[in-house]
């Protein structure tokens, strides 16, 4: 029997490979003639080889065992990423190996004079784009699994009202039983619709994850936790970086550890900073509007015999970019806390590389107006989650710390990362001496509050036992 995914099998005219994938699908029984003929009617028979060996391909990975229900697959989205990068990644040498582990080491004792956050475990670590992909795409999966989630909805729920609109062409005219139980069909459709958002999704996280692999310079320069076990640099990105600029390059390599430490003992020191980053993103994602009208388009043009075309029908065009009231309270939030880690990663920086490094002024700008306007591979993320991972307000928060350090020194600085309720937020970037003098107030009185507080609270809490007790004296949660 010949192997070419074109070449008919038995009566049913239907090339051999997807005749024996729709028997499989079918619990190994032969399609109804019915079905048979509407699958011949859409195309198929007279199809291009080469589209149909590409839509079986697709199909046989949907319904692979093993293969992603829903979501985004970490392992086909990094591996379709490393593809993106492979021929552009940068090859390291023994030296550049060396000198992240040098600067994070020399970062680390700079750092040790300007901030009382520790994160002694940290090791300084050389990514290739292709490792700085595996490292990092299980987080970037968590994020955009949301949207996902959203989009398998709308497909589902565009199939379904196509079929049950009054205009809809009858069951029999598109070869299928009279009678047959349309919500049932539904149903049967969820599992494929869900493998298919996620392929979608996948390849789109691919994608965009790939273009900031050759445009990041450093793990985390996003301002998103995206490792939690070193401090790591990408040295082809970093040597393209450095390209014109007036700056020695083992400088830039010193700056850039020292911010990326920076960046890392706060996550590392600060253990609820990371999640309410990763919640902020997920809980925007989370509430993205599907353009439904979009994806009824896109379902009423998809042509069956053409394997890109579900991808290419709705891909980037199936967000709705007025942004709910959920999503724009999360964008605040997001933007607040962004500006916040940044700004303080900046001033510490500052503070530990100025008596260190000549062009410190100068590098600090030239990252700050890097952080403001994004890049290409920035925007691709962007068309991806919706938004863009910028610290819009990274000058007043770098303003507010390093007024607070002048008022109430280093250690009054890092306070505020003590918990999220009294850490700043954007009301307090707009009253950024109104919040100086609010924490210097709370500082001279803090720890009297606090006794107090204490006292209180067990004060209370005799009280309660002393009204609990039984008069007999018997434990109160015995039998009587």
């Amino acid at each position: 029997m010949s192997n070419d995914p074109s070449t008919p099998s038995g009566d049913d005219g239907l090339p051999e490979d997807l005749a024996r994938i729709f028997r499989d699908l079918n619990g190994g029984r032969d399609l109804p003639p019915e079905v048979v003929d509407q699958l011949k009617a859409l195309g198929i028979t007279d199809a291009d080889p080469a589209q149909v060996a590409a839509m079986t391909s697709q199909i046989k990975a949907m319904f692979a065992p093993g293969a992603q229900a829903k979501g985004v697959d970490v392992t086909a989205a990094t591996s379709a990423a490393r593809e993106v990068i492979s021929e552009s990644d940068h090859t390291m040498g023994d030296r550049e190996l060396v000198l992240v582990e040098q600067a994070t080491r020399l970062a680390a004792l700079w750092l040790d004079q300007v901030t009382s956050l520790e994160a002694p475990a940290l090791t300084g670590e050389a990514f290739s784009r292709e490792e700085w992909v595996e490292a990092t795409m299980p987080v970037w999966a968590s994020l955009v699994d949301p949207i996902a989630d959203g989009l398998a909805g709308a497909i589902r729920d565009s199939f379904t009202s196509r079929m049950n609109d009054p205009s809809a062409p009858d069951l029999q005219s598109l070869g299928l039983p009279p009678g047959m139980d349309m919500s049932m069909l539904s149903q049967q459709m969820a599992p494929f619709v869900d493998r298919m958002a996620s392929t979608l999704i996948t390849g789109q996280t691919a994608q965009a994850v790939g273009a900031l692999a050759s445009d990041t310079l450093t793990a985390t320069e996003a301002g998103v936790p995206l490792v939690s076990d070193r401090v790591a640099l990408l040295p082809g990105n970093v040597a393209g970086f450095a390209e014109g600029l007036d700056v020695e390059l083992d400088e830039v390599w010193l700056h850039l550890a020292t911010r990326e430490s920076a960046r890392m003992r706060l996550f590392t020191a600060v253990p609820w900073l990371g999640p309410q980053i990763l919640a902020a993103v997920q809980a925007y994602a989370r509430g993205i509007a599907i353009d439904t009208d979009a994806i009824d388009a896109a379902v009423r043009e998809i042509d069956p015999t053409d394997p890109g075309a579900i991808q290419e029908a709705l891909t980037g065009g199936f967000l709705n970019p007025a942004p709910s009231p959920a999503q724009r309270s999360a964008l605040a939030q997001l933007e607040t806390w962004l500006a916040l880690i940044e700004g303080w990663v900046e001033h510490v920086s500052v503070q530990a590389t100025r008596n260190q490094l000549p062009a410190t002024s100068a590098m600090t700008e030239t990252i700050r107006r890097r952080r403001a306007t994004g890049g290409p591979a920035e925007k691709t993320f962007a068309g991806l989650v919706g938004l863009e991972l910028r610290p819009r307000r990274l000058r007043d928060a770098a303003s507010l710390f390093a007024a607070l350090e002048e008022r109430v020194g280093a250690e009054g600085r890092d306070a505020v990362w003590a918990h999220p309720d009294v850490a700043p937020s954007a009301d307090d970037l707009d009253d950024v001496l109104g919040f100086v003098e609010r924490a210097a107030a709370g500082e001279s009185s803090g720890s009297e509050d606090l006794d107090a507080a204490l006292e209180s609270i067990l004060s209370e809490a005799d009280a309660d036992r002393d009204t609990d007790a039984p008069e007999d004296g018997t434990d109160p949660g015995e039998d009587r």
